[in-house]
C-alpha cells in the first residue's frame, strides 16, 4: 500500500513537472503578472489591458486549425506535395515551403506542431537523418519569418494589428520586404546544404472526409474574415465554439489554451510596467531611437510575443515595432515560443544531440538575424 503511494506521488510529480516544463511561457507571465500587480494594486483600469479582440480571434483560428489537424488535412495536403520531388534536396526544400506557408494561414506553432513530425517521418522513412537537424532549423525559421507577411501569421502580429488598426495595405508594405529576403535566404541555405540525392517515400492511404474539410474550411474562412475585420469578432466567439461542439468536441479541447492565457497575463504585466513612470521613460528613451533594433534585441531576451505586448505601451511607430519583433523571432531559443517547440521535438528523436543542435540553430538563426537587421537598417537609410 505504501509502495504503491509513493509510486502515485512519483508520478503526480512527474507530470506536474512536465507540465510545467510544457508551459514555462505561460509560467513566466503569470509570475510577471503577479509581482508588477504588487505595484500596481488591482483597479478598475485592469479592465482596460486587455485586447479581447486578439483574444477572440486568436481562439476561433486556434480552434479550426486543430479540427482541420484532427482529420488530417495539413498533413495528407503536405504528402501529396511530397510526393511531387524525387531528391532529398527538393524535398526538404518542399517541407520547409510547407511550414513556411502553413505559417502564414494557421500561426507559426501550429504549423510547426504540424508539419515537424511530417519532416521527420520523411527523413527517417527514408534514411536521411543527416539532414534532420538542419530541416528542423529551416521549418523553424520558416515559420517564424514566413508568418509575417499575414497578421494572423504570429500571434504578436494579430495582437499588433489589432492594437494600431493598421490597414491591410500598410501591413503588407511594411513586412513585404523582410518577408522576401527571407524566402531568398531559406532557398539558398536548402539548395546549398542539401545535396539532390535520390529519395522515395512511400504511398500510405489515409483517412479523408471531405465533407468535414468543406464545413472546416468555411469555418476558417469565417475566422480570417474576423481577422481582416469584415465581420465582427463576436459572431465567430458565437459561431465556431457552437459548430464544432458538436462537429468535433476533441478540436475545441486540444486548443492551445496555455497561450491564450499567457496573452492574459502578458496584458496585465504589459498595462502594470506602462504605469510605472521610471519604465515608462527608459522603453520611451530607447524606442525612441532605434524601435526596430531594440524591438528585435528584446526578443532575444523575453521572446517577441511579450515583446510586442510590452512594448507597445511605449511607442507609436507600429512600422519598425512590428518588423522588430518579427526578425527578432530568430536569434536564442526563447525569441519564440515555436522556436522550444521545434528543439523539444528534436531532442524526443535525438536525445543525445541537443549541444549539437543548438550550436547548428544558433549559426543559422543568428545568421538570419543580423542579415535581416542589417538588410532593414539599409533600406531606413535610403
Amino acid at each position: 500500500m505504501e509502495a504503491n503511494l509513493k509510486l502515485g506521488q512519483h508520478l503526480l510529480t512527474a507530470s506536474i513537472l512536465a507540465w510545467m516544463r510544457k508551459n514555462t511561457v505561460m509560467l513566466i507571465a503569470l509570475a510577471a503578472a503577479a509581482v508588477t500587480s504588487i505595484v500596481i494594486p488591482i483597479d478598475r483600469a485592469y479592465l482596460g489591458y486587455f485586447d479581447y479582440k486578439t483574444l477572440a480571434c486568436l481562439f476561433c483560428v486556434l480552434a479550426v486549425v486543430c479540427a482541420l489537424k484532427d482529420i488530417n488535412f495539413f498533413y495528407l495536403l503536405a504528402r501529396k506535395l511530397i510526393h511531387c520531388f524525387k531528391t532529398a534536396q527538393m524535398s526538404v526544400l518542399a517541407l520547409v515551403y510547407i511550414t513556411f506557408l502553413g505559417s502564414m494561414l494557421i500561426a507559426n506553432d501550429m504549423a510547426l506542431l504540424t508539419f515537424l513530425p511530417l519532416g521527420y517521418y520523411v527523413l527517417h522513412t527514408t534514411g536521411k537523418e543527416r539532414y534532420m537537424a538542419f530541416t528542423f532549423i529551416m521549418q523553424n525559421i520558416a515559420a517564424n519569418l514566413g508568418g509575417m507577411l499575414t497578421p494572423f501569421g504570429n500571434p504578436q502580429n494579430l495582437y499588433l494589428y489589432t492594437r494600431f488598426q493598421i490597414p491591410n495595405g500598410a501591413f503588407m508594405q511594411i513586412m513585404a520586404p523582410p518577408f522576401l529576403l527571407s524566402v531568398a535566404l531559406i532557398t539558398v541555405c536548402c539548395l546549398v546544404f542539401v545535396k539532390p540525392e535520390p529519395l522515395e517515400l512511400r504511398d500510405e492511404p489515409i483517412a479523408f472526409d471531405v465533407r468535414r474539410v468543406v464545413l472546416y474550411g468555411a469555418l476558417f474562412a469565417l475566422s480570417i474574415a474576423i481577422v481582416f475585420r469584415g465581420i465582427p469578432y463576436w459572431i465567430g466567439l458565437a459561431v465556431i465554439p457552437a459548430v464544432l461542439l458538436f462537429a468535433d468536441p476533441k478540436a475545441l479541447k486540444s486548443v492551445d489554451y496555455p497561450l491564450l492565457l499567457t496573452f492574459v497575463f502578458f496584458f496585465i504585466f504589459a498595462g502594470n510596467m506602462a504605469r510605472i513612470g521610471a519604465v515608462r521613460q527608459f522603453f520611451s528613451l530607447f524606442l525612441g531611437r532605434n524601435t526596430l533594433l531594440f524591438s528585435a534585441l528584446s526578443c532575444q531576451c523575453i521572446s517577441n510575443v511579450p515583446s510586442a505586448i510590452l512594448l507597445s505601451q511605449f511607442t507609436g511607430n507600429y512600422a519598425d515595432l512590428l518588423v522588430g519583433v518579427n526578425i527578432g523571432g530568430v536569434g536564442t531559443l526563447i525569441a519564440s515560443l515555436a522556436s522550444l517547440i521545434t528543439f523539444r521535438e528534436y531532442v524526443r528523436h535525438n536525445p543525445g544531440r541537443a549541444g549539437r543542435y543548438i550550436a547548428e540553430f544558433s549559426a543559422f538563426n543568428f545568421s538570419f538575424l543580423f542579415i535581416l537587421l542589417g538588410f532593414m537598417q539599409l533600406l531606413k537609410l535610403l
